[in-house]
């Protein structure tokens, strides 16, 4: 394992597809699904990189377990619907499930019959508006797998079935590589994670392509549609214009970001991505950086990738292993909870084919503490937090964990 610091210059990991190995350039699926700086936090005078609190303990002195909490039919994510403290999980066959005292409910969200599940495909993620009342999915449709991002109105504790919209449509020229993950910033847009579109090594060069919504974050405003599109286009994208790339791009030169998530205590964004033949990595990205280039296919985690080298102003990640420790990196979040307290500001992740739960700290856009903790599972997919900050684990075998001390 490596730390990179400030000056350093389905997922594929999701293996969505069964039994595919190793991210290699042969174009296989991935086995699960430049002066580098994180910058300092422009809106909050806070180093974006700086995870720690002061209840924090050090990382080799905590002990967690995962607690069985739940099951579902082959889980993508789970996640709290603002203001009513209401826990859904999203299944990968196209259904959406409230979770009520660890039993799943009937869904409010039948889409099974316009979903491909393939590959690296599937009902990926959902995330509900800041206010709790509006239901977004990212999904892909037959034949292809192409990217479908919609929206639902929520009525009470279901959706208008009659308010359904599409956001966002996104062709995909292969099987692999599809992102899916979406987060409601704390800025209230709605960001979308795009793989480089699939194969392997990139060969559609979408990852430095400013123009290809492909191999990015993208930010849009889903409640104000404007100049003929369903979504506006946010002040302060890099490209809000159309000049230089396309304006819904938020950050640029990503392989497969699976997932990413908002510290909401300084709105950093931490990016886990799925690496290619040997690098996986984490990023982490201040508010402020709109624009960002994360280097791939240039870069591989700190690495020049097939002769590259770090773009000028490329942002380099603050850890990433090689594939001596897994294959496909599953991307959490950032505890905040109360029920393991020691573990307060440490980022928590796992890696699909390994399975066991990590952590680290970072300060100053460094590492400060790392850990691979005990506790483990099997096809670990996704975390999601509850009203509380209480993390969860899901499993595409089924079960969803709770992440508790040991003891």
């Amino acid at each position: 394992m490596t730390a990179i610091g400030r000056t350093g210059g389905l997922i594929a990991a999701l293996m969505l597809a069964a039994g595919a190995c190793g991210g290699g350039g042969d174009g296989g699926d991935d086995a699960s699904l430049g002066s580098g700086t994180t910058g300092e936090d422009a809106t909050t005078g806070e180093d974006a990189g700086t995870t720690g609190a002061a209840e924090e303990a050090p990382l080799d002195s905590i002990e967690i377990t995962l607690t069985e909490f739940a099951q579902a039919d082959a889980p993508t994510s789970l996640v709290t619907r603002p203001g009513t403290g209401g826990l859904y999980v999203s299944e990968r066959a196209g259904l959406v499930r409230p979770l009520v005292d660890g039993a799943l409910g009937e869904p409010i969200v039948d889409i099974v019959d316009e979903v491909v599940t393939n590959s690296e495909q599937g009902l990926l993620d959902i995330e509900f508006s800041a206010d709790g009342g509006t239901l977004y999915l990212s999904y892909n449709v037959p034949p292809d797998g192409d990217t479908r991002i919609a929206a639902w109105t929520m009525a009470g504790d279901a959706v208008d079935p009659g308010s359904r919209r599409e956001l966002l449509a996104v062709d995909q020229p292969f099987p692999n590589h599809k992102g899916g993950d979406i987060e409601i910033g704390p800025d209230g847009y709605l960001y979308i994670g795009l793989g480089d579109g699939g194969a392997g090594g990139d060969p559609l060069g979408n990852g430095q392509n400013t123009a290809a919504l492909l191999g990015k974050i993208l930010r849009i405003d889903p409640g104000a549609a404007a100049a003929g599109r369903p979504y506006g286009i946010p002040e302060g994208n890099p490209f809000a214009d159309g000049e230089g790339g396309a304006p819904e791009v938020w950050a640029y030169g990503l392989r497969n970001p699976w997932r990413f998530t908002f510290d909401p205590r300084n709105d950093a964004l931490w990016i886990a991505d799925v690496g290619q033949n040997q690098w996986e990595e984490i990023t982490v990205l201040p508010p402020s950086a709109a624009g960002a280039n994360l280097g791939w296919d240039l870069m591989e985690g700190s690495h020049g990738y097939d002769g590259g080298s770090n773009p000028d102003a490329g942002v380099l990640p603050v850890f990433e292993y090689d594939h001596g420790e897994g294959c496909s990196i599953t991307g959490g979040v950032v505890y905040r909870g109360t029920g393991v307290p020691g573990l307060a500001g440490a980022y928590l992740f796992t890696d699909y084919c390994e399975g066991t739960i990590r952590a680290v700290r970072v300060a100053g856009g460094e590492l400060a503490d790392e850990r691979v903790f005990g506790a483990e599972g099997t096809s670990l997919v996704s975390f999601g937090e509850d009203e509380g900050g209480e993390v969860y684990v899901l499993s595409l075998d089924g079960p969803i964990y709770r992440i508790d001390p040991a003891g």
